[in-house]
């Protein structure tokens, strides 16, 4: 089986470096504390800030656009520009889940289904573009936009999913990450195991990762009677998991301990001889 060769002509085909990083454990200790910050800090500004749910919206969307924009011109992955762009992300996925339930009255179990069948579409329309999901060939602007979208569905989706379970099932935020926890393990012992396929044992992982990231940030934030809660609140649940992602953005900025080997890259991108 042969990847599709890359046309190099085309503006949305001009190569790159690999535009993300390897999956490492420290990609996965960043993602989660991402997601985390995503449910805290839209919350922080929302409610605490009191900008509104409206304003902080804009506001975190228009950042959005202008760290996506400066992420899609750089030529190779930057720790700190993706991200940035990942917690972002977060953060605007959360409020557009939120949006859709605390503003227009739709439901999470309408939402949930919405987004599993918007991130499926991008991920049939990705694949049928490019004949490829893996992350290891973000080598193009076209795939690189098809990702994005993919990480902005996954962060909707993970949104919906973890307030439907821990809300809406009453299971409260504790046993949600047990849950979300319990589920990413039966994945990777999937993967060890079983040989499950790599680029689909990486994505069912990234979208439960973000409702696990949401019920800890719930958990530690949160006092609630029905749903549990360590009450320490958005403030400063935000800060703390900020200061770890910073701390680790730039230990990796300075080691490079999760930037793609070049050969991996080619071998993704390269048409491989016929076994």
């Amino acid at each position: 089986m042969s990847t599709t060769t890359l046309s190099s002509g085309h503006p949305f085909a001009r190569k790159m470096l690999n535009k993300v990083p390897e999956v490492t454990l420290y990609f996965w200790i960043i993602k989660i504390l991402c997601t985390t910050v995503g449910e805290t800090a839209a919350d922080y500004i929302n409610v605490t800030k009191n900008l509104g749910l409206t304003n902080t919206t804009y506001v975190t969307g228009a950042l959005l656009a202008v760290f996506l924009l400066a992420q899609l011109r750089l030529r190779r992955y930057v720790p700190g520009v993706y991200w940035m762009n990942v917690v972002l992300i977060s953060v605007f996925g959360t409020l557009v889940t939120d949006n859709l339930t605390d503003r227009y009255n739709v439901p999470l179990t309408t939402t949930t289904p919405i987004f599993a069948v918007a991130l499926a579409l991008v991920f049939a329309v990705w694949y049928a573009v490019e004949h490829t999901l893996s992350i290891h060939s973000i080598v193009t602007t076209r795939r690189e936009i098809f990702y994005w979208l993919a990480i902005f569905f996954t962060f909707a989706l993970g949104t919906a999913a973890g307030d439907l379970v821990a809300e809406k099932a009453s299971l409260g935020y504790a046993v949600s990450i047990l849950v979300f926890g319990g589920g990413i393990a039966v994945i990777t012992f999937a993967y060890y195991a079983l040989n499950l396929n790599p680029v689909l044992a990486f994505w069912l992982a990234y979208i439960l990762t973000r409702p696990l990231g949401a019920s800890i940030g719930d958990e530690m934030s949160q006092k609630d009677p029905d749903f549990g809660g360590l009450g320490l609140g958005t403030t400063a649940t935000s800060y703390i998991f900020l200061a770890a992602i910073v701390a680790l953005v730039a230990f990796l900025s300075i080691t490079r301990k999760d930037q793609t080997p070049p050969e991996k890259v080619r071998a993704e991108v390269q048409p491989q001889p016929a076994a």
